[in-house]
């Protein structure tokens, strides 16, 4: 089946992806619509709305720890599984809220769940993936995200329609509840149709399955010339799994012991905490108060935030189809950077200027131009490189976790961060607030991809270890030597006589 499989494989576990996006944008909508705020006893810019949209995030840090442990117990598709029926429970919670405290449980649940998703979606992806188009297999995870937002938007402002005029009545309530309860479809799609697709190669290999992960390894790529391609490939993984299996460090600390794996976890966050201080997170929540702000209010800005969740998704799918392969990682991050810096730096300039009660039109139609440049140049960025290059840097040993802990801690609670301070520093900050990113993207976010990101275009999972200065193929790195010593004093000298007879 080879190539056509292999991106079969990817768009349909991408539907995880899709409810990140859609559950993450679906609150832009529901919390611009009166008869929510009327029926929640709420009104927007109030700590109530922050945590309507921070405890989503919140739930997605526990929710992608928790993958960490399910990936490397139960496998790739059985964490997605997991995720899709968590997310069903969410949707019906939220959906059918009486009160706030439901609403909030439901938001958490929907986070635990994409959570599990957002950072288990890559990695099958990415080990699934033939390195010549890696790039484009995972980028399709940022790629569906970019759909989730833009049926959440176009779903909400449908909903938006629905008469404003019947006030608190079951019918009024269509504007916030039929936009919730969309969230069960993919999610029931997504858990009834994932055990249909194989396993990971390398998680099969990892636990003893040669075999069957042979099978799905032709399966994904063979093409009817590239026998010797797919033997070398089953070579080095499985050269490279008895090696890191030779020795068995339980737990999460071994990441930070281990020099060279704790700097390839550090690569991993660091790419996840870039990501959210382009700011576009806070943009994709909040964008409806921030046309405000420039004077489009109403179903007009609903209908902005529509044409505005179109641009990024169609801006990645020209990235990971045409350029990401081809020009790599670090140089769209470098300049994608750049670029994000000066559109956040007009866009302050532009809102300093406004006065929202008699707004200038040429201005208002400027600010908009430089939110929507922002999520453009985050798509040929930012936006699929930080999900590529996350799931590429972590070793076999540690992907599972590492990538949990990238995702809960560098993506999640950063953008829980965002989330609870965003309404009441846009109301308070005004125009100021863009300059906080600005600051960060110039002091922090820039020398460190130029000085320390690698490049690892188009380079096998396995031999990305050689660009961190780990082992040849087959062979343990000397920095192990100080994970055996946590190992055995956590678990008695017989497990370090364990891992030194499988040294040799």
């Amino acid at each position: 089946m080879g190539k056509l499989f292999n991106v079969s494989l990817a768009m349909f576990a991408a539907t995880g992806s899709f409810l990140f996006g859609y559950d993450s944008g679906v609150m832009t909508d529901v919390i611009a619509s009166p008869n929510f705020l009327s029926y929640f006893h709420t009104s927007k810019g109030t700590p109530i709305i922050g945590a309507i949209v921070s405890t989503f995030s919140g739930g997605a840090v526990f929710g992608s720890l928790m993958g960490g442990l399910t990936m490397d117990r139960f496998g790739r598709r059985m964490t997605i599984l997991i995720g899709a029926l968590i997310s069903l429970v969410g949707a019906i919670l939220q959906a059918a809220a009486q009160n706030l405290a439901m609403i909030l449980v439901g938001r958490i649940i929907s986070g635990w769940a994409v959570g599990l998703l957002s950072m288990s979606v890559p990695v099958y992806q990415s080990e699934c993936a033939h390195p010549k188009i890696r790039g484009l297999i995972v980028g399709l995870a940022q790629q569906m995200i970019g759909v989730g937002f833009i049926v959440s938007t176009w779903v909400g402002y449908g909903s938006a329609h629905a008469d404003e005029g019947v006030g608190d009545t079951k019918f009024g309530e269509f504007q916030w509840r039929f936009p919730l309860a969309f969230q069960a479809l993919p999610a029931a799609l997504l858990g009834a149709g994932i055990m249909f697709f194989p396993e990971s190669p390398r998680h099969l290999m990892e636990t003893d399955r040669e075999e069957e992960a042979m099978v799905v390894l032709r399966k994904l790529h063979f093409d009817g010339t590239n026998e010797d391609w797919i033997e070398k490939e089953f070579h080095d993984i499985k050269t490279t799994i008895a090696a890191e299996k030779a020795i068995t460090v339980p737990g999460w600390r071994v990441m930070f012991t281990v020099p060279s794996w704790r700097t390839r976890l550090m690569h991993g966050v660091a790419v996840q905490v870039f990501t959210q201080f382009t700011g576009i997170n806070v943009i994709g929540y909040f964008q409806v108060s921030m046309y405000e702000a420039l004077g489009i209010t109403g179903n007009r800005a609903l209908l902005v935030a529509g044409i505005y969740n179109c641009l990024g998704p169609l801006a990645n799918l020209v990235f990971i189809v045409f350029l990401i392969d081809r020009v790599g990682r670090r140089k769209p991050l470098l300049w994608g950077t750049v670029a994000i810096i000066i559109a956040l730096v007009c866009e302050a300039a532009i809102n300093s200027r406004i006065d929202p009660e008699h707004p200038p039109s040429g201005l208002s139609i400027a600010g908009v131009f430089f939110i929507f440049c922002v999520t453009v140049i985050f798509s040929l960025s930012w936006g699929p490189i930080s999900w590529v290059y996350m799931s590429e840097v972590m070793p076999m040993q540690i992907r599972a976790r590492g990538n949990a802990f990238a995702t809960g801690i560098g993506n999640w609670l950063v953008a829980t961060f965002w989330s609870q301070l965003s309404p009441m520093a846009l109301d308070k900050l005004s125009w100021k607030f863009y300059f906080l990113f600005v600051a960060w993207d110039v002091v922090i976010t820039l020398p460190i991809v130029y000085f320390f990101f690698k490049e690892t275009k188009q380079v096998s999972l396995e031999d990305i270890d050689l660009l961190f200065g780990e082992r040849a193929l087959g062979t343990l790195p000397d920095d192990l030597n100080k994970a055996e010593e946590v190992a055995v004093q956590f678990q008695g000298p017989g497990k370090g006589e364990h891992m030194e007879k499988g040294r040799g």
